[in-house]
């Protein structure tokens, strides 16, 4: 029996016209499609492809054991994480090796910051792996801003919200352009950051870039909190003709 293929197909950030025409065929055709979801919700990948998984396509929604409960750096978060990714590959691989194929919905693309990474180096010996790249978050959100985020010799640093305050200080203040994910609950510190760089009058807030509720408005200008799909944006100022 020929052994199925597991394909990371990669989204884009959240609009079925901004997916690549192989991504859109690969769906459309799955026997079996794979997402990752926290407990209790539809999941955000699944509801992309909303309309465009075939009626008798079996669904292996993949769970999160954890979400904000645990600290990220409690060695507790990592534990769990890793025994769910053990778990949701020993079932790719079986269904792989049964001779089906398997699409595994990946927002933005599989290989920018998201969570098939780590099945991707947990299969890839195992059973045949192919990645669709997708166009990534922050290229939907500095197009949103309409201005190029980079010029002739830009540096463009990407950071996460996540980093301690004053590494992310540094790395606004050393950079051209940039762009901050994961933003969320960090977003205080994130502004914090930026003022201690004297950068917070060039930063963009970008919420839920190419997605029905996009909105983009001067950092300065955002609240207390953002969505999770929010990033932060400095564009570059560099040589040009």
């Amino acid at each position: 029996m020929t052994t199925g293929t597991i394909f990371g197909v990669g989204l884009g950030p959240g609009a079925q016209d901004l997916m690549s025409v192989r991504a859109d065929r690969l769906i459309r055709q799955a026997s079996h499609v794979a997402y990752f979801r926290k407990k209790g919700r539809t999941g955000h990948a699944r509801s992309i492809v909303e309309g465009m998984i075939g009626p008798v396509a079996v669904e292996l929604p993949m769970e999160y054991p954890v979400t904000t409960e645990i600290p990220f750096d409690d060695p507790r978060y990592n534990a769990l994480l890793s025994a769910f990714y053990e778990s949701s590959v020993a079932q790719l691989i079986e269904i792989a090796r049964a001779g089906h194929d398997v699409v595994v919905l990946c927002e933005g693309d599989p290989f920018f910051y998201g969570s098939f990474m780590h099945l991707y180096t947990r299969l890839r010996d195992a059973v045949p792996v192919n990645v669709v790249p997708g166009i990534t978050g922050m290229s939907a959100a500095w197009t949103a801003t309409g201005q190029p985020v980079t010029w002739g010799d830009d540096v463009m640093t990407v950071a996460m919200g996540t980093l301690p305050e004053t590494t992310l200080a540094r790395k606004i203040a050393e950079t051209d352009a940039l762009v901050v994910m994961k933003i969320g609950r960090n977003l205080a510190k994130v502004r914090r950051a930026l003022a201690s760089a004297g950068r917070e009058h060039e930063a963009w807030l970008i919420e839920y870039a190419a997605m029905s509720r996009e909105r983009v408005i001067p950092f300065s200008e955002a609240g207390d909190t953002a969505p999770y799909f929010s990033i932060l944006l400095i564009h570059g100022n560099g040589r040009r003709p």
